[in-house]
């Protein structure tokens, strides 16, 4: 009977293959198959003027394929508009999506399945896309589940059912994206709102399988899952645009709200089986980490309130519901430690994870083991930047917290050679902030083992000890032992809070006015300003005399009769007095203990009097030198406030103000042994900035700007004077004032690069002529005019300023380059004569303080970075300052400086400090070449550079290359953790697109001379 059946539907397709004449015979042929299986619409009935005969039993994917294929292909671009035009076109549309009166019918489902199929399978048309797009929102995953495993049919053959089905359904967006070209998608297949349909549909799914599980549906959401991860539905990242599709953030709404209603974990156990049972680590680990990435954001990462420590216990629950309890011996366990210990997560993170962990102690002891082992590794704490090194600190001190004081896991680790080892290296890392988290560590360690271990100076603000404190109060409590039911009520107290609090905060404030007002009329009055609430109780009077108030002491400290025998510090008016209260050259017997008092006069009034000599005859000149030595030598043995500061202020006042005295001395100096690291600095920020000052440009430094340009201006004026100054002072210090100058100028170079980049292309070219330029607002005042101007009545004339671009080359940059080769060849003669030596009898130029260690060194090429680029405007920079600069960081980066550079590794295998300090020499290097290059593009297109020195920027493009090439294979530098990792990539980066558009704009009369 099958068989007659099949044959009458073959006539219909015939039927349907050959012109058609009226509507009404088009009608009766779509309405035989579809009463035959049930699925013709009510209203459709009285077209069905010749029903199929024959059984009612018709094997659909068999018969209605050859239907569906000829409607596609003939009959709907032919009759469409018709049958739109007069409603039936829901008729046509039932052999390919069922309405919703049929929706429940297994024979719709298998019709869906095979209308995706037929329709895959044909040339896509704008009616084969409209049914795509219907189909993807009225029969989701879950429904097509149902159907591809409806029936009493073979588990095999239902498996390839399913298969097909995910390969399809899988394959509709990019093909109709592929289809539709350059014309409008419709919004259900375009990629975000499909496959976020698409992820709720298969949570739907999971929760209708939960309900009866068997292995073989278990299979069949592992293969589900399985796709979902390959087309990246499950991205790592938190910040996502719309257009990228999230599982997650799609169904974790509903996810939480089932955990929470799910009483006999029937779900949760579903969600552990099907995730365990992925037959990829790479997925699990795909999922885990786009899970944790959706995680709720708390406040602050080391909040210590009780709402967010109750977060970070439901988070840990959502955690344990999906993935089970964590087990050292479970399947997941190796995809969990590859999303925790691999990737880099907040502090917030650590915390869940941690919470997570601890509902067995033998995964927590686990976690410890594993974490520890990370944290140690030599090359986590060289070259992990400061976000990695924070979250495994906190994860590892968290877990510590974790366990009971002295408990055995602590103290082994505590004892540990490898931890022990490791906060020493931490200890001796370049960046201050990733040496806190090692210090941090020790002593919270050291703490829960019952040990004693305090580094101290951890209060501040700078060198991340804000972050420490925090961790350190975090890991006082457990989050775990906070209840997290209480963060519902917490969120319903906090909004309550917020509704009411704008409505009664204006009348309280009224409220209090008013009442003031009265008391202070009422105590006016009656002369009584004392309340009955606020009368104290009676005590007996005491035997103490009451302390002096500060206008007291003041009065006190200055009665001349209290004072017998102190002697006033006269304040200095000539610079040769400055010069002598600072350097201590003549001390009169018993007044040794009046230094301290000399020296703070003298830091007080030196900025202020050096200023004020500029312009006044020779005298500072004379006395320059002698204060150069005096500032530079100058040691805070007494604790001074502000010491540093005005020490600082000082000698930038003395560089810019008697240039060509100071610049030659204050060099001189810098090359001299009998100073400090602290002292080089000094130096150094001396010369920039008062290079800087001399050629206008910005300090960027509050606590250093000149005396007479100081920000008091700023609104923190209404505060009192400490805390004006505090504020004034809080955005830079001494040491770092060079790095953050040399960051601002290297970024403006590689931004200057990305313009000319731009002008490439057609693009950006043509959006710029499009712009409309507007007329300057200033006018150029001709020669003339401002030659009259300077003779009217009441016109000042201001002394003449020596200009940086003046005295550059001739007493700043070329001086500085030429008596640093004269050093480095004098050390290395040295280093050569006591080669033949033991090694404890060799001398080694490098060693720490001296000026080829690698911190000074890199400081030094830093500065020459700056001295470099506020020059760019003199006379000499093309033809003296650019070759020789740039010869020198080329050099310095390509060759060993010391023999201590080339010493083998100690017994323990670590490097010496030289080796270990490297990066920070090299990117000083880099970045130094890449202001020349840039300042040579900017003056004369690379004209001078690349013809005259051809040789020289071949070998800089050549070295930067290499450097860069090794950076992209992963070639870890010595030195390189912390923020010299991103500054060495893009350094070397930036130097080879500077010599890249050098060379190809000169390449043709380049003459290599090598």
């Amino acid at each position: 009977m099958e068989d007659d059946t099949l044959a009458q539907i073959k006539s219909v397709v015939d039927s349907l293959q050959s012109p058609i004449s009226d509507l009404q015979i088009l009608l009766s042929l779509l309405c035989r198959p579809l009463d035959y299986i049930g699925l013709l619409p009510p209203q459709c009935r009285r077209f069905n003027l010749e029903p199929l005969q024959g059984s009612r039993v018709l094997d659909i994917a068999k018969a209605f394929p050859p239907l569906q294929r000829v409607l596609i292909e003939q009959v709907l671009p032919t009759w469409s508009t018709v049958l739109a035009n007069e409603g039936h076109l829901l008729l046509a549309d039932q052999y390919f999506c069922p309405d919703t009166f049929s929706f429940a019918l297994s024979a719709a489902g298998d019709v869906v399945l095979c209308a995706y199929s037929t329709l895959l399978s044909s040339v896509l048309t704008e009616e084969s896309i409209r049914l795509l797009a219907k189909l993807s929102t009225q029969y989701p995953i879950d429904r097509l589940h149902t159907a591809a495993f409806a029936g009493n049919d073979l588990s095999a053959r239902n498996s390839v059912r399913w298969d097909d089905c995910l390969k399809n359904v899988f394959a509709v967006p990019l093909k109709a994206a592929n289809a539709v070209g350059t014309r409008d998608l419709p919004p259900e297949l375009e990629l975000a709102t499909y496959f976020n349909g698409f992820s709720s549909g298969t949570e739907r799914l999971i929760s209708t399988l939960s309900r009866s599980p068997s292995q073989d549906r278990i299979m069949s959401v592992t293969q589900l899952l399985i796709k979902l991860v390959n087309v990246g539905v499950f991205p790592s990242s938190s910040f996502l645009p719309l257009s990228q599709p999230s599982f997650f953030r799609s169904t974790l709404v509903t996810i939480r709200t089932k955990f929470k209603l799910d009483n006999d974990h029937i779900y949760s156990k579903f969600w552990t089986n099907v995730l365990i049972d992925l037959p990829s680590t790479v997925a699990q680990q795909t999922i885990l980490a786009s899970l944790c990435s959706s995680l709720a954001q708390l406040p602050g990462n080391l909040s210590v309130t009780a709402q967010d420590r109750g977060i970070v216990v439901q988070e840990s629950l959502l955690l344990r519901a999906m993935f089970g309890t964590l087990q050292p011996e479970s399947d997941v366990w190796n995809a969990v430690l590859g999303v925790v210990l691999s990737r880099d997560w907040k502090e917030s993170h650590a915390r869940i994870f941690v919470s997570w962990a601890a509902g067995a102690k033998t995964a927590l002891q686990a976690l410890l083991s594993r974490t520890l082992e990370m944290w140690c590794t030599p090359e986590h704490i060289k070259h992990s930047l400061l976000l990695r090194h924070r979250y495994v600190t906190s994860l590892l001190l968290l877990i510590v917290s974790y366990f009971p004081h002295q408990s055995e896991c602590v103290v082994s680790t505590a004892l540990s050679p490898s931890f022990v080892t490791a906060v020493g290296q931490y200890i001796s890392h370049l960046d201050h902030s990733i040496r806190r988290c090692g210090m941090l560590a020790a002593e919270v360690v050291a703490t829960r083992a019952g040990k004693n271990l305090d580094f101290g100076d951890w209060d501040g603000d700078a060198d991340g000890k804000p972050w420490a404190r925090d961790l350190r109060a975090l890991c006082s409590a457990r989050d775990i032992d906070f209840d997290p039911c209480a963060v519902d009520e917490l969120e319903a107290a906090t909004e309550e809070n917020a509704l009411t609090e704008e409505i009664i905060t204006a009348g309280v404030l009224e409220d209090t006015k008013i009442s003031a007002l009265k008391l202070t009329k009422a105590s006016v009055a009656t002369g009584y300003d004392s309340d009955d609430s606020l009368t104290g109780y009676a005590s007996p009077t005491s035997s103490r005399s009451a302390s002096p108030t500060p206008s007291e002491l003041d009065e006190m400290e200055k009665d001349p009769t209290l004072r017998v025998g102190v002697k006033k510090i006269p304040r200095p008016v000539y610079l040769a007095q400055l010069g002598e209260m600072v350097r201590n050259a003549r001390v009169k017997p018993g007044e040794e203990s009046q230094e301290a008092d000399k020296i703070e006069m003298a830091l007080n009034v030196a900025e202020e009097l050096i200023r004020k000599k500029r312009d006044y005859g020779s005298e500072l000149e004379e006395n320059a030198a002698n204060l150069v030595y005096g500032f530079t030598s100058l040691n805070d043995n007494f604790e001074i406030d502000g010491f540093e500061n005005k020490r600082q202020r000082a000698i930038n006042a003395l560089v810019a103000c008697c240039p060509r005295v100071s610049a030659a001395c204050i060099i001189e100096e810098f090359f001299s042994n009998q100073y400090s690291t602290e002292q080089r600095f000094v130096i150094l920020n001396g010369l920039v900035l008062g290079a800087r000052e001399l050629a206008s440009l910005p300090v960027h430094s509050a606590s250093l700007q000149p005396l007479n340009n100081q920000r008091t201006a700023f609104p923190s004026k209404t505060l009192p004077p400490a805390l004006h100054q505090k504020y004034l002072t809080v955005d830079g210090q001494a040491n770092g004032t060079v790095q953050g100058l040399l960051e601002g100028v290297t970024r403006a170079a590689i931004d200057r690069g990305k313009e000319a980049t731009a002008d490439k292309v057609p693009e950006f070219v043509r959006e710029r002529q499009l712009r409309i330029r507007k007329s300057p607002k200033v006018a150029e005042v001709s020669p003339a005019e401002r030659r009259s101007r300077a003779f009217l009545p009441g016109q000042i004339s201001q002394p003449h300023r020596t200009a940086f671009i003046d005295v550059a080359a001739e007493c700043f940059i070329m001086p500085f380059i030429n008596r640093f080769w004269a050093f480095l060849r004098n050390e290395q003669t040295r280093e050569e004569r006591t080669a033949h030596r033991d090694a404890l009898y060799r001398y080694h130029g490098a060693g720490t303080g001296l000026v080829l260690n690698a911190v000074v060194l890199s400081q030094f090429m830093s500065s020459l970075a700056l001295l470099v680029h506020a020059a760019q405007n003199a006379p000499q920079w093309l033809s003296i300052i650019a070759p020789g600069a740039l010869e020198l960081a080329v050099t310095l980066g390509t060759r060993p400086i010391s023999r201590a550079a080339n010493d083998d590794t100690d017994s323990t295998g670590l490097t010496g400090e030289a080796r270990g300090k490297e990066a920070s020499v090299l990117t000083a290097a880099l970045e130094l070449s890449l202001i020349v290059l840039d300042g040579c593009l900017e003056l004369d297109g690379g004209r001078s550079l690349g013809l005259e020195h051809t040789a020289l920027l071949l070998g800089a493009g050549e070295w930067a290359g290499r450097i860069f090439e090794l950076l992209e294979k992963g070639t870890l530098v010595e030195g390189g953790g912390g923020g010299h990792e991103v500054r060495l990539r893009r350094a070397a980066a930036g130097v080879l697109l500077k010599v890249d558009e050098l060379t190809s704009k000169w390449r043709r009369s380049m003459v290599d001379v090598r």
